[in-house]
């Protein structure tokens, strides 16, 4: 009998998704002696990595068939084509169709085409009615998008994933039926927009119609947790729902990129520096136990040192806590990487700067959680999170996926301990 395939997946959530759903197809296949690299593009850092991985795949796996796909392999094909280590070349469509490796699986000699890429932007429909989630034995990840209509100019993912497109309600809150009928404690909504749900649906329902209805019809799902937001496309259903659903987790996860007004208008955001302090305002006010992550972007063209200062006054200005800081890298084929670039070392120290203010806010937060009882979702024996998704060890072993109730005593590192 051949050996399974193996994966080795890059970038996102939603992509460590799919990667789920490809090992169930290829299983259903009887696809052997396969390596599947699924990447991801958001930087040129990130297709670099992939290059890297793959010639280090090809050397372990000298026999197998080697397969690339996610979305470099959708928006730059040529790239991976020109490698000798690689076999296949399949995109973010073809990938998620059970028939791509039904006849990869009679066909791996290579009478099929090695390069199978449609036109992303013609794909009309979601691929999330393919598996129930994925996760550890704690927490379940739900595909409700997939896809972005807006076209910031830093970024290359449309060009990966296509036009916004939506689970319907019914299909994920049958979804998530299931999962709570295995056991699972929480449930994390994903997807690439994920403010964007529902545009494409009948009567055009927003992202916390989709919440409220989940956390009606699913009584029994004790944590809803969703995944980065943007914003400024926050309805007022989803307000709502911070405000009055305590299944609903106080911890969002912001698509805020800048805090200088002309920066992000010149990345093609939607929104103002204000908008942000304002939401941020809101949200804790209807929430007051809320806690925010975001991601932000060190470095993008034409920053000066006073607008990155904008930046930094925004960790303070909207409270946040969890950032992901990405030092700016020109992506080929944006609009951005046209632009006047900021040097490379200015880049580094502003990063370092925001990572320190960061850890600044990290270190506040936690001091303020000792001697305060949590409900923290076990994701193994000694280590489980908080409901603002903090990490608390434990001295002694508890039931994984279980959620137990803990006093906070200390701090170890940027994990509380109970």
């Amino acid at each position: 009998m051949s050996a399974a395939p193996v994966f080795h997946t890059l970038g996102c959530r939603l992509n460590a998704y799919e990667t789920e759903a490809m090992r169930e197809m290829t299983e259903a296949a009887g696809l052997g002696q396969t390596v599947v690299v699924n990447t991801c593009a958001v930087t040129a850092e990130a297709v670099r990595k992939a290059r890297q991985d793959i010639r280090r795949l090809r050397r372990q796996h000298p026999e197998a068939t080697l397969i690339v796909t996610g979305c470099a392999a959708q928006t730059e094909p040529e790239t991976f084509a020109r490698m000798p280590e690689v076999d296949r070349v399949i995109g973010n469509t073809e990938k998620m169709q059970p028939e791509t490796w039904a006849a990869m699986a009679v066909d791996l000699i290579g009478e099929t085409e090695r390069v199978q890429v449609d036109d992303i932007m013609s794909v009309t429909e979601t691929a999330g009615h393919l598996i129930d989630g994925f996760g550890t034995r704690s927490r379940a990840y739900v595909q409700v998008q997939n896809g972005c209509d807006h076209r910031c100019t830093f970024c290359i993912i449309p060009f990966g994933r296509g036009n916004s497109r939506s689970v319907p309600a019914g299909v994920v809150v049958d979804q998530i039926k299931r999962l709570v009928d295995r056991g699972y404690n929480e449930v994390v909504l994903t997807g690439v927009d994920l403010t964007s749900w529902g545009a494409d649906l009948p009567g055009a329902p927003r992202l916390g119609d989709l919440v409220m209805r989940i956390l009606r019809l699913v009584p029994d799902l004790p944590r809803l947790r969703i995944s980065s937001i943007d914003s400024i496309e926050a309805d007022e259903n989803l307000m709502q729902a911070i405000a009055t659903e305590p299944r609903l987790m106080p911890h969002l996860h912001l698509s805020l990129q800048h805090g200088d007004d002309l920066i992000l208008k010149r990345m093609k955001r939607r929104h103002l520096r204000d908008d942000a302090i304002r939401f941020c305002e809101e949200a804790r006010r209807l929430r007051p136990d809320m806690v925010f992550g975001a991601d932000i972007i060190a470095g993008f063209p034409t920053e000066t040192e006073a607008a990155f200062d904008n930046s930094l006054k925004l960790v303070a200005d909207c409270g946040l806590t969890w950032l992901h800081v990405f030092p700016y890298s020109p992506r080929p084929g944006t609009p951005a990487a046209r632009m006047p670039q900021v040097a490379g070392p200015a880049i580094k120290d502003r990063a370092a700067r925001l990572r320190a203010a960061g850890a600044a806010q990290v270190a506040a937060h936690l001091a303020g959680q000792v001697g305060r009882a949590h409900l923290i979702l076990m994701e193994n024996p000694r280590m489980g999170r908080t409901e603002q998704f903090t990490e608390v060890s434990f001295a002694t072993d508890h039931p994984e996926g279980q959620i137990v109730t803990a006093t906070i005593t200390g701090i170890a590192g940027e994990q509380l301990t109970a």
